[in-house]
């Protein structure tokens, strides 16, 4: 608890995945993804809850051995692979409020995808909610300037363009500011913007600049990557 605040971890970690089949029970480090990522939460000693949000049996008893709970089951229509991060969030936000009676001010979203995440992370994306008095805090890396949106390209049509035509007045890096993209470390969201902006970002988001390199799993090559960078 925080400022009279609860504090909800929620681990998303569905059974279907096309890109590596059971992708969050494979292992980083000797250790499967969910539970790493329960390990971590529970780490935080100011965190109320941890619950993991899937409908796989054996990912549940997984993120179980990690320090989740898991009270309920993601039910089949927000199992999908064309489901929204939103709808997993509110679902496991109202199904722990009715089960433990009480109000969860914070949401804080844990995807077992990024695995080289430590607890200090989280906690500085916690505490950038608080300090700054934001709606919403995600954590983001600096993209590389070579993958700038005004020097990324399309091919449609058999015809090569700009993918935004702004990119035609680039010459230099110099002239490019710095973009940054979501690493999947955590998304920390006040219960207000889940239940009434219907949303995981708030008007008022801040971001907590996460340093070295992190990897969001996706594919085979992914997880190796991954294994030879834990430690």
């Amino acid at each position: 608890m925080i400022n009279g605040l609860n504090i909800l971890v929620v681990i998303p970690a569905r059974g279907g995945s096309k890109g590596v089949k059971l992708k969050n029970l494979r292992k980083v480090g000797g250790i499967p993804i969910v539970e790493l990522a329960a390990r971590i939460a529970s780490k935080i000693n100011y965190i109320d809850r941890i619950v993991v949000s899937t409908d796989h049996e054996e990912i549940a008893k997984t993120a179980i051995k990690g320090g989740a709970d898991a009270p309920f089951r993601r039910p089949k229509n927000i199992s999908g692979d064309r489901v929204s991060d939103f709808q997993v969030l509110l679902h496991s936000l109202l199904e722990i409020e009715k089960i433990d009676n009480k109000t969860y001010g914070v949401v804080v979203m844990l995807q077992p995808t990024s695995p080289l995440r430590s607890s200090k992370d989280v906690n500085a994306a916690i505490q950038t909610l608080f300090k700054g008095n934001f709606d919403s805090v995600w954590t983001v890396s600096e993209t590389d300037k070579k993958y700038h949106p005004l020097k990324q390209l399309i091919f449609k049509n058999n015809i090569l363009d700009y993918y935004d035509q702004k990119g035609k007045e680039i010459i230099a890096r110099q002239q490019l500011d710095k973009v940054y993209h979501r690493n999947g470390i955590a998304y920390v969201i006040r219960r207000e913007i889940l239940i009434n902006d219907q949303a995981i970002m708030g008007k008022n988001s801040g971001a907590c600049i996460i340093e070295g390199e992190h990897v969001s799993i996706d594919t085979e090559e992914d997880f190796e990557l991954v294994n030879s960078m834990f430690h």
